[in-house]
């Protein structure tokens, strides 16, 4: 029996609990694709899910993680595109290819409740997979499917930017840098915060306006706000969820969208809705975005030569190192692992 190399969350949650195992090689339908799996990015996501926090109810064992790089090694026999040896990443949610999500459409999420891409190889429809830009390297497309996506369909899909806007942006994660690039290359003024001074100047490094440290300054939201140069910023990519709407809320200028996209400070908060409503404000939440928004994340970076920050590459053998890292929040950009060497083939 041909098998695979995959590293596997069992006998409960925790990074304790992953395991490099042997699997049986999957079938490849008409409509599938096998894909061999060059690189996979870890997002947050990822580590809550192997920790038991995004979903305590999971089923194990599960193949963590979602966003990969991969060949094409074989196709079904109703597959025309993609072909033999092209180059595609995955989709979160493979059933979401365009429109408005249903649960239908989000429910088929890889690394869970669908096995994920932590593995020497995968099967996926062809609708679940998307080409890369030809400039980046694997490890880099391969932080394009969630963090990419997500950023692009904040700015790009539940906003209205024009240039010149200002977008204040929390952190200096996987979104918020992307979220940065796409400001660049679309001519947005871009505020960026972060609990480090180091990290500010990373961030205007890749064109930053403005930067503002939240640990210093606890009134960060108006300090935005008067940054910005007018009334307040017209978008904000909140990352933080429940600790930090309040702060958003306060720099923005009437009729402003906060894209939430995170809940790295919780999920559950206290809201003064009269500022809402007073400033006609729009609360849209972002999860992630269909296959269309991953195919317009791609045309623009393809288009503009933009790449994403990879602030480490792990070795196969060290995946669980990596998620370990991830959990230190001591990266600036993505964390990588690399997965197609001759020797994690077998």
């Amino acid at each position: 029996m041909t098998t695979q190399t995959a590293f596997v969350v069992d006998d409960g949650f925790g990074l304790h609990n992953i395991s490099r195992k042997q699997l049986p090689q999957e079938a490849v339908g008409p409509n599938d694709v096998r894909l061999i799996i060059n690189a996979v990015a870890l997002n947050y996501r990822d580590l809550m899910m192997v920790k038991g926090q995004y979903n305590p109810r999971q089923l194990l064992p599960l193949i963590p993680c979602s966003d990969a790089v991969g060949t094409v090694v074989e196709t079904g026999s109703e597959v025309t595109s993609p072909q033999l040896g092209d180059r595609v990443c995955t989709l979160l949610c493979q059933g979401w290819i365009d429109g408005t999500p249903t649960r239908e459409t989000t429910a088929n999420m890889l690394g869970g409740p669908k096995s994920g891409v932590l593995a020497t190889e995968i099967v996926l429809p062809k609708t679940g997979v998307a080409s890369v830009p030809s400039h980046l390297s694997d490890c880099e497309a391969a932080t394009l499917p969630c963090a990419g996506t997500t950023a692009y369909a904040a700015l790009c899909n539940h906003a209205d930017p024009k240039p010149g806007d200002c977008v204040l942006i929390q952190g200096t994660g996987g979104v918020s840098l992307f979220a940065l690039a796409i400001c660049r290359a679309l001519d947005l003024r871009a505020i960026v915060t972060s609990g480090s001074d180091e990290k500010l100047r990373a961030a205007k490094a890749l064109g930053a306006t403005h930067g503002i440290n939240y640990l210093k300054d606890r009134n960060w939201g108006k300090t935005a706000r008067k940054l910005s140069g007018g009334d307040g910023v017209d978008i904000v990519i909140d990352v933080g969820g429940a600790a930090t709407l309040e702060q958003s809320i306060t720099a923005c200028r009437p009729g402003a969208t906060i894209a939430i996209v995170g809940v790295l400070s919780g999920a559950a908060a206290s809201v003064n809705v009269i500022p809402i409503m007073m400033r006609q404000l729009r609360l849209q939440g972002v999860l992630v975005g269909s296959r269309r928004s991953l195919v317009g994340l791609v045309e623009l970076f393809e288009r503009e030569r933009l790449r994403p920050v990879v602030d480490q590459v792990f070795t196969f053998d060290d995946s669980v190192e990596a998620f370990s890292y991830l959990e230190s929040a001591a990266h600036f950009g993505k964390v990588v692992i690399e997965v197609c060497t001759e020797s994690n083939l077998h």
